[in-house]
């Protein structure tokens, strides 16, 4: 084997010296053959605990098999996944964002460790498909990710449903609306397999923008967890991470600015998650490419939606797949002229050659045509104000609302405020805030889909708005500004607020204000004083201490 091909490896495999790490390397199966060959780390994110990244174990595999027919050795290991479905509303699901940094940290680490000379990462669930990718940026080896796909949907009274139904339906049983019978029924039924949830919620999302960034290979994110066809894209990634090797292509050259515009495009055509803000801020970041909050509303602002996908449409990432994919929503922004069509993928070829081999299925209507838009611009906009001075996010996506003003009913924990939709307390016109829920404040960032899901059951989706410094699922639909910045745990303007106080959303001047005077909010911040850290030892308050502004990605490094 070339010694160009084990560039880090041969430091722990070759030479007398390193016999002791040879022997220790054979007590587990591998042979004098295998550690000739170019080492190459397969980060797995298997766990049983969730359908999202039940099934990678099997992809792995295939994955190992392709690596060893073009002549490397695979490693596999595993790091951690907090499955945000499972934990959603619970003290639990503030463990999930701190968890993506922690993916990262553990896929650098043994990556580093073991000097792999490549590595492929697999991804399920929401905060594990950026924490692989913010690793490779990191490691800047050789190497690519593959999505493990979504769940098929379930069934409940004739129709497709996904686990956004379900958290909607706690909304509506509160208010009587379904019966505990049918209630259990669609519990029962949402979710039929392995697979991410299946909407273009947080997973799908990132898994979209992840092909148009060109750090996975296009087409491969589309097909479902369980088609007996994922397989053999896994074995395909496999000879594909050792031909990305024998070229020394790797994850910098790929995630450039104009990469990351295409990925931002692409999240806005499919109606995509808030969530992919922060993540792709992150791996800007990680790349050491300059990206900031304002880019998102820019590059939104020139995108039309054009697929037409849940939690705001009729369809979810299955039916995407079948009309033409990923590659579909490439060819429509190189189409509107929209692409950075020059921009390197793991394939080899350019995100515009990918673009142009696009098959659209003859018929299809979810994804529309340019000349008929869902919507003319994209549904991610930023605000400012004196309630946001760092930013907010606000999707539209699903409503044509642009503006609110109302009274607010403040809140400093998501319980509080589900029990208050739980209690029929919530009124229409109201503005529900939820603050100390940020990055630094929960910690953690929490997703409001809990409250959201259930405001929207209760029948208030379309007269209440909500702003929080926390997060939302890419599930929740509605007007609602999240990642409100500065935070109220660092003394943002929102911990300054009140039952009753006037807030006003303004899409059209992208404002987030509330009606007191400038005086008014200094005087009530200048009395303010932080409330005592949630946890004082341990990763939370460690995350607490290192983590940045949501307006910067939310990140300890």
């Amino acid at each position: 084997m070339p010694h160009d091909l084990k560039p880090r490896s041969h430091s722990i495999t070759d030479g007398p010296s390193r016999a002791p790490a040879r022997a220790m390397l054979k007590a587990v199966g591998f042979t004098d053959d295998d550690l000739a060959r170019p080492i190459v780390g397969v980060a797995n994110t298997w766990i049983e605990i969730g359908p999202c990244n039940y099934h990678l174990r099997e992809l792995a595999g295939r994955i190992k098999d392709g690596i060893r027919d073009a002549g490397g050795t695979p490693m596999e290991f595993n790091t951690v996944s907090i499955s945000d479905g499972i934990t959603m509303g619970s003290e639990g699901m503030k463990a999930s964002l701190i968890s993506r940094e922690v993916i990262a940290d553990s896929i650098e680490l043994v990556a580093r460790g073991n000097l792999f000379d490549a590595v492929v990462a697999i991804s399920g669930c929401d905060k594990t498909i950026p924490g692989t990718v913010m690793a490779l940026a990191r490691l800047n080896v050789p190497g690519l990710m593959l999505y493990g796909g979504s769940i098929m949907p379930g069934q409940f009274h004739r129709h497709d449903v996904t686990i956004q139904d379900v958290f909607e339906a706690v909304g509506a049983y509160a208010a009587g609306k379904m019966t505990e019978a049918e209630f259990h029924d669609l519990e029962s039924h949402a979710c039929p397999g392995a697979g991410a949830c299946g909407g273009q919620f947080t997973a799908n999302t990132m898994a979209v923008a992840f092909e148009l960034l060109g750090i996975s290979p296009m087409s491969s994110a589309s097909v479902p967890a369980l088609d007996p066809r994922k397989e053999d894209v896994a074995f395909r990634c496999g000879q594909l991470v050792m031909e990305l090797l024998r070229r020394d292509l790797r994850p910098r050259q790929i995630i450039t600015r104009r990469s990351l515009e295409n990925a931002i495009a692409g999240v806005i055509m499919t109606g995509g998650s808030t969530n992919s803000v922060l993540h792709l801020l992150a791996i800007a970041r990680e790349a050491g490419v300059d990206l900031t909050i304002d880019d998102f509303d820019r590059v939104s602002a020139r995108t039309p939606i054009l697929a037409d996908l849940k939690p705001g449409g009729r369809f979810v990432a299955n039916d995407l797949y079948r009309a033409g994919g990923n590659a579909l929503i490439a060819r429509r922004l190189q189409d509107a002229g929209l692409l950075h069509a020059e921009e390197l993928t793991v394939t080899g070829r350019t995100i515009g050659e990918e673009a142009r081999a696009a098959a659209e299925t003859p018929g299809q209507v979810v994804v529309h045509p340019l000349s008929d838009p869902i919507k003319p611009t994209g549904g991610l906009v930023i605000l400012r104000g004196n309630l946001a001075p760092e930013g907010c996010v606000l999707k539209l996506v699903g409503h044509d609302r642009t503006s609110h003003r109302g009274p607010a009913r403040v809140f400093d924990c998501e319980e509080d405020a589900f029990a208050a939709v739980q209690r029929q307390e919530i009124r229409p016109n109201d503005v529900v805030v939820i603050r100390y829920e940020g990055p630094k404040g929960g910690p953690g960032m929490r997703e409001m889909l809990a409250v959201t899901g259930a405001l929207v059951g209760a029948g208030l989706g379309d007269s209440v708005a909500l702003m929080t410094d926390g997060r939302f699922s890419g599930a929740t639909h509605g007007f609602m500004a999240g990642h409100v910045s500065p935070e109220a745990a660092r003394g943002g303007p929102i911990a300054a607020l009140r039952d009753g106080d006037t807030i006003v959303f303004d899409v059209a001047s992208r404002r987030l204000d509330v009606e007191l005077s400038d005086a008014d909010l200094r005087a009530r911040l200048s009395a303010w004083t932080p409330p005592p850290p949630r946890y004082t030892s341990g990763v939370m308050a460690k995350y607490a201490r290192l983590v940045s502004s949501a307006s910067e990605g939310a990140m300890t490094g």
